[in-house]
């Protein structure tokens, strides 16, 4: 039974999609390949990096990343082709600049926004209801209230 425990969670981790042949002969240059891939996203699978991913987009952007690195690109400069090639959308993480900024920054101006319109309305509902008064009874509601109780 316990077997049975561990190859199902072996199974159930996330595998690297990295094909024998696109592995690099120089370590250093494959450690870097790694590195890299792991933060750049596969089109196809969304959420997952290119080293993860099966899809054959994703091959064709390891392939890409290494030949970069092969032609003596710098890590930064790799990115930056591929970024231009596919967009900024390729990113796992994406840059907090431009146009992104407004992206990071709408979440909690949008929370402080509804923060301040409950605020005001729980405000003014308060407020409203201390300066509403119920009508006194007049004589015959009170004597009928009065009846009502004696029973």
């Amino acid at each position: 039974m316990k077997r049975l425990i561990l190859i199902l969670m072996l199974m159930a981790s996330p595998l690297m999609a990295v094909q024998p042949d696109e592995v690099l002969d120089d370590p250093a240059l494959e450690a870097r390949a790694r590195d890299i891939s792991t933060g750049l996203r596969c089109l196809v699978c969304r959420n997952e990096s290119i080293d993860e991913s099966n899809a054959e987009l994703a091959r064709d952007l390891r392939i890409l990343l290494r030949e970069r690195l092969v032609a003596g690109d710098t890590d930064q400069e790799a990115v930056d082709f591929i970024v231009d090639r596919y967009g900024e959308y390729v990113l796992l993480k994406p840059t907090t600049t431009g146009a992104n900024l407004m992206l990071w920054l709408a979440g909690p101006i949008m929370l402080l926004i509804a923060a301040a319109v409950g605020w005001s309305f729980l405000r003014k509902r308060a407020q409203h209801h201390a300066t509403d008064k119920p009508d006194a009874l007049s004589a015959e509601e009170q004597e009928r209230l009065r009846e009502i109780l004696k029973d």
